[in-house]
């Protein structure tokens, strides 16, 4: 909203900001925070889950508070008081949410689910506000007394740390915006554009020629990240926004990513760079497909083979042996399991059975071997176009390749140490692979806003040759043919996977092309590339190729 709303709820978002660590945060402020009770209490303090006359006592106190208005007592009721009073004062003041009527469900243990019903009046308009939410009543750490557990979710399911309500004139103009065809692209549609369409919104709403209109919305901690609408009280003019998404690869995208949790996909078409899909399945609201920031896995060998074969290290059809274990300043690299070793082997085979031996065998600077440590990160910046400043019409990360020292140097070859990649980035490293050009992806044309897209200088016609039939070699008896099998056209592939942090399960990644399509995903412990990530890629291409 406008006219400094956005100022009004600084304190109470540095209040979420502290108290959002829960009971590990609660000893520090416990007198203040609802679960304290004064100092000198010698009451006997409870243990355990708290019984189901305490679940319903609590969450009764708790509902009574809220629906009177009343900020300070509701909150005393939860284990972080200081995080809760912000959001529930901005509920009844500048969200401007009236007559609460908060209606229990039967509790499941100790979770308590509800409905609420209340009115959005702000200067003379109204509207009904509807929706479900739960909350969970837990024993708090300090006095033992049942509380609720503090998450912003108990008054709106799509609130998260951080965020607020607000009502009042929007922040920007409503859009309409449609594919790279006309057809239109509504969140109903195509859940996961939720929040592209937000962020297209604020960015782009008064540039489109629309009015804002009046509304109920989440306003989110992040700068980056536009108004959610909840509901509208007086609408505004949309205004048009054509984007280069394709409406058919991007319903193909939203049905792939729900069949693996913690998914995310992104499209692009090579020869002109325009996004034709991105689609996320997550947890969360945020876009992983455009800004995540993670180790690719093998994936990165697309990167590692052109600076090879552009540094004249190797060719497709020169030797790359893989052999069962390869050692780099001290640290021992292995292949998958079940790989067989090949001292014979072309560099064209050690790709497509993505040895990770033979990479880090070649990448290794001796006197006739000319890389540095800066060479991955000289290709993929000059050739790749990575770590650039993309301008992709919203927020996106584009990619980082540093140039690393020591063990991660050859970590790096193979898509872990400190590269960090998402899957926007992985499909763009494919697009450029096969044409030879790096053309920066972007969702919205840049003659819109006077962007100006990155450049970057691309691959040789030879190593672009090479790299695009290593690929295709990949697809169709290589790593990526389970994933691949029954694409007709032009196709190639590359698989990875991924360990983060210690995780039992690696990252699932696969990145691949059909015709003018290119495709990556990542699918956090999915496995390998083939299992999660390489099905996911295999259903839009199949759409868009």
């Amino acid at each position: 909203m406008r006219n400094g709303a956005k100022a009004a709820i600084v304190g109470g978002v540095f209040a979420v900001m502290v108290g959002g660590a829960g009971y590990g945060a609660y000893n520090i402020v416990s007198a203040v925070s609802g679960d304290g009770g004064s100092a000198g209490t010698t009451a006997e303090k409870k243990t355990g889950p708290p019984s189901g006359d305490e679940v319903e006592e609590t969450s009764k106190k708790f509902f009574a508070a809220w629906k009177k208005g009343d900020a300070a007592t509701a909150a005393a009721e939860t284990n972080n008081a200081q995080a809760a009073r912000p959001l529930l004062v901005a509920y009844g003041g500048q969200a401007h949410i009236t007559k609460v009527k908060i209606t229990p469900g039967t509790p499941a243990g100790t979770t308590v689910p509800f409905s609420v019903s209340a009115t959005v009046s702000y200067e003379g308009k109204r509207k009904p506000l509807a929706y479900e939410s739960e909350l969970t009543v837990v024993r708090g750490k300090t006095t033992g007394r049942a509380l609720v557990d503090w998450q912003p979710s108990v008054v709106h399911p799509e609130l998260k740390t951080g965020d607020t309500l607000v009502t009042g004139e929007a922040a920007s103009p409503p859009i309409e915006a449609v594919d790279r065809n006309g057809v239109v692209l509504t969140k109903e549609k195509y859940p996961s554009l939720g929040p592209v369409l937000d962020s297209l919104r604020d960015k782009y709403g008064d540039k489109a020629g629309g009015t804002p209109g009046v509304e109920l919305a989440i306003r989110h901690e992040s700068e980056s990240a536009g108004d959610t609408s909840l509901v509208t009280l007086a609408k505004g003019e949309a205004g048009k926004l054509r984007t280069t998404l394709s409406a058919n690869v991007q319903a193909a995208a939203e049905k792939a990513v729900t069949r693996f949790a913690e998914s995310s996909v992104v499209a692009v078409q090579p020869s002109t760079g325009q996004v034709l899909a991105v689609a996320n399945h997550r947890g969360d609201a945020f876009n992983a497909a455009f800004q995540g920031e993670v180790a690719p896995g093998s994936t990165m060998k697309i990167i590692t083979a052109a600076t090879l074969i552009d540094n004249g290290v190797a060719s497709m059809n020169g030797p790359a042996p893989c052999p069962p274990t390869a050692t780099w300043q001290s640290q021992t690299f292995k292949n998958l399991t079940g790989m067989e070793p090949n001292e014979g082997a072309s560099l064209a085979n050690s790709f497509m059975r993505s040895c990770n031996t033979a990479f880090v065998k070649l990448i290794d600077g001796t006197e006739a071997n000319p890389l540095t440590d800066e060479s991955l990160t000289t290709e993929a910046q000059e050739r790749f176009g990575l770590g650039k400043d993309w301008k992709t019409g919203i927020v996106s990360f584009d990619g980082s390749v540093p140039a690393s020292g020591g063990p991660n140097r050859a970590a790096n070859a193979i898509g872990q140490g400190e590269v960090q990649m998402n899957p926007l980035n992985m499909a763009s490293v494919t697009a450029t692979a096969i044409t030879g050009t790096f053309r920066q992806p972007y969702l919205v044309s840049p003659k819109l806003d006077n962007r100006q897209l990155a450049t970057a200088r691309g691959l040789s016609s030879g190593t672009a040759a090479q790299l695009k039939q290593m690929m295709r070699l990949t697809a169709t008896g290589g790593t990526a043919q389970e994933a691949m099998r029954g694409l007709g056209g032009d196709i190639g592939a590359k698989t990875g996977s991924s360990e983060v942090d210690g995780q039992k399960t690696s990252d699932s990644w696969f990145t691949g092309f059909r015709n003018d399509v290119a495709a990556a995903a990542m699918t956090e412990e999915g496995g390998h590339g083939g299992d999660a990530a390489g099905p996911i890629v295999a259903q839009v291409l199949r759409a868009g190729g």
